[in-house]
């Protein structure tokens, strides 16, 4: 009988436990819905009270779209509202697809002009060439509008014409351009590096069917029997998650673990394998990576560097182990939301920064040191999380010269390349092509004949000293100090051209080369000055060494404190406010 009660009383208590934590949990979830129906009551009422009270009338979509933007930069800066209008960018971002001429702009002084023009594309094909200043679309003057506006402008739906009014060596002329559905090529190049190393460049993104011309490339360059691949995914801001997968599965063969996401919707997390046979599981490999090369760029130099598939070469990757997805919203708008982390196959996440975790003043701090883990790879290499993908082999290339800098982004040398193309004919064979003495010269007298000058950072710094010296009162007292200092450090225009020439001559190369055999002719010619590909062609040419990367039991040199934060994200989103596609 006891034994009876004892039961009855267990079973009560059980029940009571039940149904006091059920209670909790709808307490808990009444009192969230409650906070969230309440504030959007509340939301709704501020912005009744806006839009009858406010002194000036007030745009309602721009004042919306204000307040949910502030709202979403609170949590990170991958997840974005699309309105109707912004659509076809996300479709752009998957796809790499567009209705346009196939160029791409950047800004200028009054008038935006092309600095790109895509092989084969109705702009080519037009006639259109980069250095050409865009004056109307259409008649109307596109005098003072952004890269963006004009970009606008420029894009359509594929099959309709655009009128444009362009200025050329000072004079006008008229193209009828019909717009075409524009893919950019995710592949930008392709080729065989000297007899032995087969190299491809993948830098445009990992949009639909991306993988097909990259394995497209693979299967060509296999034709010339490669001793070695380059992979060189640097700058490559990364895309569709399945695409980075398919990458990895031309390399490594059915049945391997890429990638995996975890989230706060367990029902979404999944794990994604190579299903494929690989084109070639073999052949010694190098990939290239830098601080552009992001989110997709990174499952795939994870992937490989985890399954000791090849060596990972250039410098620590940006750092971006989140995943976002895209839900449709009302009225045709769009949500693209991060939902997950990612973890590579040795069970890492190289997510940088903690989102999760702001600072009082809103800022984001990276992941602490105290928090880095350590993994081992499929041969028990240790691999770490929380900072993006640390090459086995770092190599970090020379910073340009100040000089060299200013000619690049103030466009001298863009500019020289345009007065260069119309003034030469085309060499004859672009890998033996060389800026002589005299086009040296010639540069150097156009710079003069455009008044270039600029102020070196230690000029800028000591003329903040004197200005703060007179300002304290010190300066007379030391006047002739400063007079002397201001003659030493004083540039010379000459002196930084001859000092600064190899680096100088390179990129005007570049340029040229760029202007009459587009992409692919300045990068065919790149390759051979480039540090960390001729540092990848040296390692996968000694295989002792090769193969000691692959099975050393140490890992690479992980690079900790400042040097861990990531540039920031818009820098690798493949287009910036300067620089968009038409």
């Amino acid at each position: 009988m006891k034994k009876i009660r004892n039961w009855r009383l267990a079973v009560v208590l059980m029940l009571v436990l039940t149904a006091g934590t059920s209670t909790a949990f709808l307490t808990i979830q009444e009192t969230r819905d409650f906070r969230i129906a309440r504030n959007l009551d509340i939301f709704f009422s501020l912005f009744r009270e806006l839009n009858t009270f406010y002194v000036d009338e007030i745009n309602p979509d721009k004042l919306i779209k204000t307040g949910i933007d502030d709202m979403l930069k609170s949590l990170d800066p991958y997840t974005v509202y699309y309105p109707e209008s912004e659509g076809e960018e996300i479709a752009f971002m998957t796809t790499g697809k567009y209705g346009g001429i196939g160029s791409i702009i950047r800004g200028g002084a009054d008038y935006a002009v092309i600095s790109q023009i895509y092989k084969g594309f109705p702009a080519d094909i037009a006639g259109m060439k980069p250095g050409d200043k865009l004056l109307k679309a259409d008649g109307a003057s596109l005098k003072g509008f952004t890269p963006q506006q004009v970009s606008d402008k420029l894009k359509g739906n594929p099959g309709t014409t655009i009128n444009l009014t362009i200025e050329r060596n000072g004079t006008e002329k008229v193209f009828n351009v019909k717009r075409e559905k524009i893919a950019v090529p995710p592949v930008s190049y392709y080729g065989m590096i000297g007899s032995g190393t087969g190299y491809i460049r993948f830098d445009n993104s990992f949009t639909e069917n991306s993988s097909d011309d990259v394995r497209r490339a693979l299967v060509e360059l296999e034709a010339s029997h490669p001793r070695q691949i380059i992979l060189d995914i640097r700058n490559n801001p990364g895309g569709l998650l399945s695409e980075a997968v398919n990458v990895v599965n031309l390399f490594v063969g059915p049945g391997n673990e890429v990638v995996s996401t975890r989230g706060r919707v367990k029902q979404f997390d999944e794990s994604f394998k190579t299903t494929k046979p690989a084109v070639d599981e073999k052949i010694p490999l190098a990939v290239l990576i830098n601080r552009g090369s992001a989110s997709a760029s990174e499952i795939v130099a994870g992937a490989i560097q985890d399954l000791d598939r090849g060596v990972i070469v250039g410098q620590r990757s940006y750092g971006k182990g989140l995943v976002q997805i895209t839900r449709p919203l009302s009225y045709n708008t769009q949500l693209k939301i991060t939902t997950a982390k990612y973890y590579i196959p040795s069970g890492r996440c190289i997510q940088a920064l903690d989102y999760s975790h702001p600072n009082p003043d809103g800022s984001v701090g990276v992941i602490p040191d105290s928090l880095i883990s350590d993994f081992k790879t499929r041969n028990g290499r240790i691999v770490k999380d929380g900072g993006g993908i640390t090459p086995d082999i770092d190599v970090t290339p020379e910073t340009l010269s100040q000089v060299t800098a200013e000619l690049l982004v103030r466009n001298f040398i863009f500019d020289y390349a345009t007065d260069y193309y119309w003034t030469h004919p085309a060499p004859e064979d672009p890998s033996a092509f060389h800026i002589s003495d005299q086009d040296y010269s010639d540069f150097r007298n156009y710079l003069v004949g455009r008044s270039f000058s600029y102020k070196t950072n230690t000029e800028e710094s000591l003329n903040n000293l004197i200005t703060n010296a007179k300002k304290e009162k010190y300066y007379d007292i030391h006047k002739e100090l400063f007079t002397d200092l201001e003659k030493d450090l004083n540039h010379s225009l000459d002196q930084d051209l001859k000092t600064f020439r190899k680096e100088i001559t390179e990129l005007l190369e570049d340029e040229i080369l760029s202007r009459y055999f587009y992409e692919e002719g300045a990068i065919a010619k790149t390759l051979g000055t480039d540090e960390q590909v001729q540092k990848a062609i040296e390692i996968l040419n000694n295989r002792e060494a090769y193969n000691s990367v692959l099975h050393v039991k140490t890992s690479p040199t992980l690079v900790l404190g400042k040097d861990r934060r990531p540039l920031p994200y818009a820098a690798h989103l493949g287009w910036n406010s300067d620089r968009m596609p038409v």
